[in-house]
């Protein structure tokens, strides 16, 4: 069997701080993804707008989908920089958008934002992964 027949579907992978956040992978092709979360009580900081552990969150997992669909999801990756500029108060649901923007076979280059229910940009940034083997 060949590592690639072995390596879980995007949807199959579990990473149970994401689950816990209630984050959803919506969309990953191409070099893009989109994580969609419904903020709650528990996800808020004390002004009542989503935490920015959250929004980093949300930005960085973006980020890693649309750089794992870049190479059809046949390594991992993890991050090794992130810059994140806040906006605006998160509220309600967050969308975040990651997309590929270059990079070779050991790192991609991506960038991502994140939207609230009505459209309004709440956050962007910009980070760097390094591809690595799958460890079993």
């Amino acid at each position: 069997m060949s590592e690639l027949s072995m390596a879980p579907a995007p949807a199959a992978r579990h990473i149970p701080f994401l689950a816990w956040l209630g984050a959803r992978l919506e969309r990953v092709a191409d070099g893009e993804a989109v994580v969609v979360v419904d903020l709650m009580p528990e996800l808020l900081n004390n002004h009542g707008g989503g935490h920015g552990g959250v929004v980093m969150t949300l930005l960085d997992n973006a980020m890693a989908n649309a750089a794992l669909s870049r190479i059809a999801h046949t390594r991992e990756v993890v991050t090794i920089d992130i810059h994140v500029a806040f906006m605006r108060p998160a509220t309600g649901r967050l969308t975040a958008t990651g997309r590929a923007t270059g990079g070779g076979k050991s790192v991609c280059f991506c960038e991502a934002e994140i939207a609230d229910g009505d459209g309004e940009v709440v956050a962007k940034a910009m980070g760097t992964f390094r591809y690595r083997e799958r460890l079993l």
